[in-house]
């Protein structure tokens, strides 16, 4: 319980100080996309705005997903974590079709402007910054196994890498005013690369809700973890779901048919041990146990 109320602990100080700097570079894109006339800024600036979002939501839902197990709610409370995740994804997609749209409506109507340069030092100031939250949330992510703080880290990175075209088309546009639509036209990119992480990060989401399994080498570890147990003679109908980052697994063991109930139970208390400290990211396990026959 200490290991988890600490890692709360740093999902949500990680959370915080990642809105901290959201709001702080919101509002250096908003103002410098504004004085510099830049299109493509004032997206970036969007983008920028939705991570805040995402950010409240990791840090408010932390709490919530890492609940034990209630009447209510027998195994828990970590899809919580799985419909945050999904709500990023879907904030992405959101705020990529408007900035799609309107990038294209201004290419359309060909709205010239002279782009200044201090939109450009706002997309290098973007760039550095948001790559250094992104490694330093991820790692953070990694360590607590918090799959909404991943995908929350994913989005700081889109918001880094799409600081990159942002960066190129406002330069060009300042040194050729002709360029002008490079701007517009790098809008349209950030949308399309706003879109393409929402997808990544949702799908995940969506095919943990449709309770789909842990890939096949995740099932032969499994298996080969519960042949590791004194008293296992044979192992099948391995299955796992997710719930949250965590895996939930049930399986058959074959064990001696002479032994007693107290023995073979003894032994399945022995795998659920093993599977949960050895396995991966299991948070539970039901173990349903056989005899083991000769030839069959």
């Amino acid at each position: 319980m200490n290991n988890t109320k600490a890692n709360i602990k740093k999902i949500k100080d990680t959370a915080l100080i990642s809105l901290s700097v959201n709001i702080l570079l919101t509002a250096l894109k908003f103002a410098c996309g504004i004085i510099g006339k830049s299109q493509v800024m004032m997206a970036d600036a969007a983008h920028t705005l939705s991570d805040t979002v995402t950010d409240v939501a990791v840090f408010a839902g932390a709490e919530y997903w890492s609940k034990p197990p209630d009447k209510e709610h027998p195994y828990g409370h970590r899809r919580i974590e799985t419909l945050i995740t999904i709500f990023i994804s879907l904030s992405l997609a959101s705020v990529g079709f408007v900035l799609a749209y309107n990038g294209l409506i201004c290419l359309l109507e060909g709205n010239v402007q002279k782009t200044g340069w201090i939109a450009f030092i706002a997309a290098i100031i973007s760039l550095f910054s948001k790559e250094i939250l992104f490694r330093w949330t991820f790692a953070i992510g990694k360590k607590t196994g918090s799959s909404a703080l991943i995908a929350n880290a994913h989005h700081q990175r889109s918001d880094a890498l799409s600081s990159i075209p942002a960066a190129i088309a406002v330069a060009a546009s300042a040194i050729n005013p002709k360029l002008w639509f490079l701007d517009d036209i790098g809008a349209i990119v950030i949308a399309f690369f706003i879109l393409s992480i929402a997808w990544k990060i949702g799908c995940p989401a969506l095919s943990e809700l449709i309770d789909t399994g842990a890939p096949q080498k995740d099932l032969e570890y499994i298996k080969s973890l519960t042949l590791e147990v004194n008293g296992v003679r044979d192992a099948h109908k391995v299955r796992t779901r997710y719930v949250g980052s965590g895996i939930q697994t049930d399986l058959h063991i074959l064990v001696d048919p002479e032994i007693t109930v107290r023995k073979s139970h003894m032994i399945s208390d022995a795998v659920k041990h093993h599977l949960i400290s050895k396995g991966p990211n299991i948070i539970d396990a039901v173990i349903h146990v056989e005899p083991y026959e000769e030839g069959k």
